[in-house]
């Protein structure tokens, strides 16, 4: 039943929340407003405990030289995933695509609705460099903002609402004189996301047959021509025979594609018609 698989779907994503803060910055500017300094912050995957403890502790780089970590930074981390019961869908849909060859398709059953939990710290040593940093972040959730993952080659294009549940601002002042001041804001979001199954190839149905026994009675073909009366048994049997849909002369694109044909007898005790009111 199971067999190894990996769409990477978890990893995308969290790539994807990631990358829409890598690109932030903080000004700093003298009296007059002009800019004298502009600091990309940092950005690292992590528990917030990780980085204060860095942030506190002094790192030995030589015999005299030591240094903290600098500031600001941001660190996120995914906490938690939940199965999203509401966002469900029927499990034995697929997702069809043709396959490069014209000989095969590729399908995956449906997707699975998760919620996974992210958390985003901000940690800075000026209350300035923080207001500046949630600025350039809150306006574009209004809660929500979209992003869109490509999983594989079945699953295209799938948008995913990462929602911004809250924000809180911590900052420590209890300490000795010498202890550094830590200001950090903390904000939890949602990726209303999903988990895929495996990618599996099948090959494309050309031809159909199917049988279809009625009782006696007449047949409304399309374009309204009726009178066909079966005669024999109660239970005669009508037969319909298809190839691929189109009109006459189409090309399917499938290789090895023949023609376009269609055939429907009906038969009764003394034999049958078809379509066109031919005996056979």
């Amino acid at each position: 039943m199971f067999t190894p698989f990996y769409n990477k779907s978890v990893r995308y994503l969290t790539v994807a929340f990631g990358s829409l803060f890598n690109n932030i910055y903080v000004q700093r500017t003298d009296s007059s407003g002009t800019e004298v300094e502009r600091i990309r912050v940092p950005l690292g995957y992590g528990p917030k405990e990780k980085w204060i403890r860095r942030v506190k502790e002094y790192s030995d780089l030589g015999d005299t030289t030591q240094t903290q970590m600098t500031l600001p930074r941001m660190a996120f981390e995914m906490t938690d995933a939940s199965y999203a019961s509401g966002r469900k869908k029927n499990t034995l849909q697929k997702k069809v695509i043709a396959g490069s060859d014209n000989e095969k398709v590729s399908y995956s059953y449906v997707e699975v609705p998760y919620d996974f939990s992210f958390n985003l710290s901000i940690l800075v040593k000026f209350m300035e460099d923080g207001l500046q940093i949630i600025e350039q972040i809150l306006p574009y959730f209004t809660p929500e903002f979209t992003v869109t993952i490509n999983i594989n080659d079945v699953n295209q294009k799938v948008d995913v609402p990462i929602v911004l549940n809250d924000m809180s601002i911590v900052e420590e002042y209890e300490g000795d004189f010498d202890a550094r001041r830590l200001i950090s804001f903390d904000m939890s979001f949602t990726a209303k996301s999903y988990v895929f199954g495996p990618v599996k190839t099948s090959g494309l149905i050309q031809t159909v047959t199917s049988t279809i026994y009625d009782l006696n009675k007449d047949l409304v073909f399309v374009g309204g021509r009726t009178g066909f009366n079966i005669s024999g048994p109660t239970g005669a049997a009508s037969m319909i025979v298809t190839g691929v849909t189109g009109p006459s002369g189409a090309s399917s694109g499938i290789d090895n594609f023949t023609a376009y044909t269609t055939a429907i007898y009906e038969y009764g005790a003394s034999g049958g018609i078809d379509y066109e009111g031919n005996t056979v």
